[in-house]
């Protein structure tokens, strides 16, 4: 067991906290097919980012409206609902952690994250920090230091949970520790985007409260 020591969680949530990878792949594997674009690239692109990132990159030059675009593709996320499901131990997790001492800081916007959550019947944390309260998304700092301040501590006191190069990078950049998880992208992927530790799920993570920090063990 490795032991970390911490002020607080910071989570992504798909890839971490639920899987909603067969929902995310189906709308944009559709959304790709009807603009000519490569389905397959377009779904690995998407994964871990804000959408409307996706979209400016993949449509550059092109006279389209990207508020337009963001919000059908956010409108079909949120009605695909088939296939999100908790991952191994986040529930666990969870539930030993104190409510102060955790958030998620995701790449969907509010609405979506709002739904997926419910739809794992996971809580809402009242201190999330979506696509819809930055400015800049992942793997722009942004995210994770909004979150972190938001319960009260530095980005570089938290440790962060993650399965994305783009979130990885955004959490390193905040100043935190980074635990990737083997659930979306290959492990060379994540050591190349600097990853700390690197486990299988939250299954491997083992937490307790020591003080005023949290004590965790990884099982690497």
């Amino acid at each position: 067991m490795i032991a970390i020591r911490c002020s607080a969680l910071l989570f992504d949530l798909d890839g971490v906290l639920i899987d909603s990878t067969p929902a995310v792949s189906r709308v944009w594997h559709r959304w790709a097919v009807e603009r000519d674009l490569d389905p397959e690239a377009v779904v690995r692109m998407a994964h871990g980012r804000p959408s409307r990132t996706t979209i400016r990159e993949l449509l550059p030059g092109v006279d389209i409206d990207i508020d337009h675009e963001d919000r059908e593709v956010e409108r079909r996320e949120i009605a695909d609902l088939d296939g999100v499901i908790l991952l191994p131990g986040a529930r666990e997790l969870l539930n030993i952690l104190p409510p102060e001492r955790w958030t998620i800081a995701t790449s969907c916007t509010r609405p979506l994250a709002e739904v997926r959550l419910r739809a794992a019947g996971l809580p809402i944390p009242k201190n999330m920090i979506t696509s819809s309260d930055v400015k800049i998304g992942k793997p722009d700092p942004e995210p994770y230091v909004k979150a972190a301040a938001k319960l009260g501590f530095a980005a570089s006191d938290c440790v962060v949970v993650e399965d994305v190069p783009a979130g990885i990078r955004a959490g390193k950049a905040a100043g935190a520790r980074v635990i990737a998880f083997l659930t979306t992208m290959a492990r060379r992927d994540l050591e190349d985007a600097g990853a700390n530790w690197i486990v299988q799920n939250c299954a491997d993570i083992a937490a307790s409260i020591d003080g005023d920090e949290l004590k965790l063990g990884l099982r690497c």
